[in-house]
């Protein structure tokens, strides 16, 4: 079964609504504007209920079926990227430094495509929660989301989610039961010593030394304390000291990223990333501290809900173009929250090989639209069958 006819009908009214999103992009959980401009578009499709400022700009619409049944959230996100955009195209985002550079924009157009379908026909049974969350690129807007009980207030049952790949051809599904993304950790490496003129290093106590030894010995992590069969990534991304040539820094401060998929090395890389900087200090003659955050959780797949969203993918786009068995990513994605509370699966849509996510050329292939709010119909009618 190809896209849904009634869908392949609006197409053009999805890419619309796509377009007016990525062209005035916001950011965390300031997506105002894009909250009211669902909300609007909601209400002239007639859904039944609407929920405004979940995790303060969050949405959540409901649709009824016909009779008693089961609900099942869908869930998009709303958020940009604090980045320039370099597309060309020409509605590229009219906000100096801020763009939808990640697929946002089209994952709301396909769920509202979905939500226009479904108020239409009607043809399932129990509910359908429509999911609009902001701030998953920064704070996680879907754990705020959760933490408030969205679960609990609307009877949510599953959730499912989809996410936009330009690594992928136009309209190939790819998905895996259990982890499927990282976890993702933050943290801050402070080093302190004792500055002074660089031209008498015997005067002082030299930060950046100790600074250059423990980003050396932090790569020993994964080299020589993890099992190599768990993945598990530590990345130095930004080192900061000095103020001149001939100026023996105070203080040097590295930071990075840590990504795993089990507890264990969460705890490993966060045990001894602290044992090293403390042992590295001392060495030096320096003070280290790690501040060390532990953010998104791994994003895993509940196993029966995985192959349901699979089977209907097929019906989509055929059984030659739904991958079921893809290798776990390093990336990482706050639906994870969703997906500890209840059962559900996460898949991308492939929308044609292109720039990256977070590239500033990004840009979504509003083809891929319809195939993605097609998905989302009849995974409910499929989900909650009409007796």
């Amino acid at each position: 079964m190809p896209v849904v006819n009634r869908i392949a009908e609006f197409a053009k009214d999805i890419a619309a609504w796509r377009r007016h999103l990525h062209a005035h992009p916001e950011l965390g959980l300031d997506c105002h504007q894009t909250a009211a401009f669902v909300v609007q578009r909601l209400r002239e499709m007639g859904v039944d209920e609407i929920h405004e400022g979940i995790a303060q700009t969050g949405v959540v619409a409901m649709i009824r079926g016909q009779g008693a049944g089961p609900t099942t959230g869908l869930r998009a996100d709303m958020d940009a990227l604090p980045m320039q955009e370099a597309t060309g195209v020409e509605h590229a985002s009219t906000v100096a430094g801020r763009m939808h550079a990640c697929g946002h924009d089209g994952h709301t157009a396909m769920l509202l495509g979905a939500a226009r379908y479904l108020s239409e026909t009607r043809k399932f049974s129990g509910s359908v929660a429509l999911i609009f969350q902001p701030a998953e690129e920064t704070i996680g807007g879907g754990r705020i989301m959760v933490e408030e009980g969205m679960m609990e207030r609307f009877g949510i049952d599953e959730v499912y989610a989809l996410h936009t790949d330009p690594f992928a051809p136009l309209g190939e599904f790819r998905t895996r039961s259990g982890p499927l993304m990282a976890a993702v950790d933050d943290w801050q490496i402070t080093v302190t010593g004792f500055g002074g003129h660089a031209a008498y290093p015997n005067t002082c106590r030299d930060p950046m030394m100790a600074a250059l030894g423990i980003g050396q010995a932090l790569q020993t992590i994964v080299s020589r304390n993890s099992d190599p069969l768990d993945p598990l990534v530590v990345s130095i991304t930004q080192i900061h000291g000095g103020s001149a040539m001939n100026i023996t820094p105070e203080t040097v401060t590295l930071s990075g990223t840590v990504r795993s998929f089990s507890a264990a090395n969460r705890d490993l890389a966060e045990t001894r990333m602290t044992q090293i900087v403390e042992g590295q200090a001392a060495a030096f003659g320096v003070v280290g501290s790690v501040a060390y955050q532990r953010n998104y959780p791994p994003t895993i797949n509940h196993d029966t809900q995985t192959v349901k969203a699979a089977d209907v993918a097929e019906e989509i786009v055929g059984a030659d173009r739904v991958t079921r068995d893809y290798p776990p990513e390093m990336g990482a994605e706050d639906f994870s929250y969703m997906l500890e509370r209840r059962p559900g699966a996460f898949l991308f849509l492939g929308q044609g090989i292109g720039p990256s996510v977070h590239h500033p050329e990004f840009d979504f292939n509003d083809e891929a639209a319809p195939i993605g709010a097609s998905f989302f119909a009849r995974l409910i009618e499929r989900l909650q069958p009409v007796s």
